[in-house]
């Protein structure tokens, strides 16, 4: 399976220069909104487009919930920097209705998707508040899943999905799948599984870790444009 994944337009097209046709599947991870360099009406507009096209080829396309759209898809809570005030109005309303087509996580094998990523510390924080035990916690475990059945409930366990640690100006022991930072997943990441996420800018593609355990960061679009692709076993 040829996957490709978008990360951190924060309102660029650069996706639709992309040949879907050449890709099972397509993974944005997150943060379409805010920014610095397009206007309210762009950034909605892009983001607009991005659900149409997931409405269009739902099996194809699969959204994933950046720190800075859940500050409008939840608003007033989960608040971030870069808030468009004059923008949430619309942005909110526009993910909201269609809020059924977004997601914390996907899961593919033992390939994990994010925005931001899983380390152990928070995984375990997770696991306990849910009532799972870490020794559950197998390759074939449908993390995404549990994740995702989170984030529709609400209250303080939907809040744990959305922690942020004292790296990222959080209170929180340790960063959540949309707010962690590279600094706590480069030495902290799961192992068993391969994880794809975007979230902390870098230069390059770069992947931490092995077979038995990985986690790569591919918020490379500040720098130039491209986008990261992984063949998932059959």
């Amino acid at each position: 399976m040829n996957v490709l994944t978008i990360s951190d337009l924060h309102g660029k097209t650069v996706w639709k220069e992309v040949n879907a046709d050449a890709y099972d599947l397509v993974i944005f991870l997150g943060d379409y909104t805010d920014g610095y360099v397009f206007d309210d009406e762009a950034v909605f507009a892009n983001l607009n487009a991005i659900i149409q096209r997931k409405r269009q080829q739902p099996d194809k396309f699969f959204l994933l919930i950046g720190n800075h759209d859940a500050q409008y898809l939840h608003f007033p809570h989960y608040r971030c920097s870069g808030f468009r005030g004059r923008a949430q109005p619309e942005l909110s309303s526009l993910l909201d209705e269609h809020k059924d087509l977004f997601q914390i996580a996907h899961q593919r094998g033992n390939f994990l998707f994010t925005h931001a990523g899983v380390s152990n510390k928070w995984l375990v924080h997770f696991l306990t508040e849910s009532g799972y035990k870490a020794n559950q916690l197998t390759p074939e475990f449908n993390l995404a899943g549990l994740l995702n059945e989170t984030h529709q409930q609400s209250g303080s366990i939907r809040d744990i999905l959305f922690d942020a640690g004292p790296v990222r100006g959080g209170k929180s022991a340790s960063g959540g799948p949309v707010w962690a930072d590279r600094s706590e997943t480069r030495v902290d990441y799961l192992t068993g599984y391969q994880q794809v996420v975007g979230h902390t800018p870098v230069r390059d593609f770069t992947t931490m870790g092995s077979k038995t355990g990985s986690i790569t960061y591919t918020d490379v679009l500040q720098t130039k444009t491209a986008f990261y692709e992984v063949v998932i076993p059959d």
